[in-house]
């Protein structure tokens, strides 16, 4: 993919990652729409500023209509509530849900017929190292994320055949609003927009962003033993 050559729509992007990636996309010569809930909070020069809500079936719906030339769809807005699945109220969980999942899928499916009927492109869904692995907190969001993931392979399998590649980046905490409470290895939102964008250019269909990604990723097929290894030490104790 010549990102010089598309029309891109970021979602969430008035700060963080989102922000980045815009600025990403702008400086490599694409036209940006910016979505952004409130649009005049959008500070980024070259952009074309969208009011987007996207948890709001009629936000989503106008945006479609505005953004019409869309090649390229990058679904970035998201939540984190930090809710736990077994103490905090229910509503968190709609949150996590209502954003990650049923408000990415309702871009994916009014903007894959846009992108679709404008030649073709791509789609790219922001998700997280916590699609594939938990500290056993913020379970709201990776329960949220997980669930991405899972619809993200559907995604890809789906469009595939109408022009449209589905890629997904996964990535652990970044230095951004989202995450100033949490003590921890930061990545720079700048440098992960950039490995984003370069994944695109290269139509990769999964972007594995950072260390923390690379290594949860490398263990997966060792199953729980492997990612979750002090289960069965405390197991061997009890024992």
């Amino acid at each position: 993919m010549n990102i010089a050559n598309q029309i891109a729509l970021v979602t969430g992007a008035n700060r963080g990652l989102g922000q980045q990636l815009a600025r990403e996309l702008v400086a490599r010569g694409a036209k940006v729409y910016a979505g952004a809930r409130n649009p005049q909070a959008v500070d980024i020069p070259g952009v074309i500023p969208l009011q987007l809500d996207i948890t709001d079936p009629k936000s989503v719906a106008a945006a479609a209509e505005t953004a019409k030339d869309v090649t390229l769809l990058i679904n970035n807005a998201g939540t984190s509530t930090g809710g736990s699945l077994l103490e905090d109220d229910l509503s968190k969980m709609h949150l996590e849900f209502d954003t990650h999942v049923f408000g990415t899928l309702a871009m994916v499916r009014s903007f894959a017929p846009v992108i679709e009927r404008n030649g073709g492109g791509a789609i790219l869904n922001i998700l997280s190292v916590l699609s594939w692995f938990t500290t056993g907190g913020a379970g709201a969001y990776t329960a949220a994320k997980t669930a991405e993931w899972g619809m993200t392979n559907v995604l890809r399998l789906n469009l595939a055949p109408r022009n449209v590649r589905v890629a997904g980046l996964h990535v652990g905490f970044m230095d951004t609003d989202m995450t100033a409470d949490i003590q921890a290895p930061k990545s720079s939102p700048a440098d992960i927009a950039k490995i984003a964008v370069d994944g695109l250019e290269a139509d990769s269909y999964e972007i594995v962003a950072d260390e923390v990604s690379r290594s949860v990723l490398k263990n997966l097929s060792g199953g729980v033993a492997t990612i979750y290894p002090h289960l069965f030490e405390t197991a061997s104790a009890v024992n």
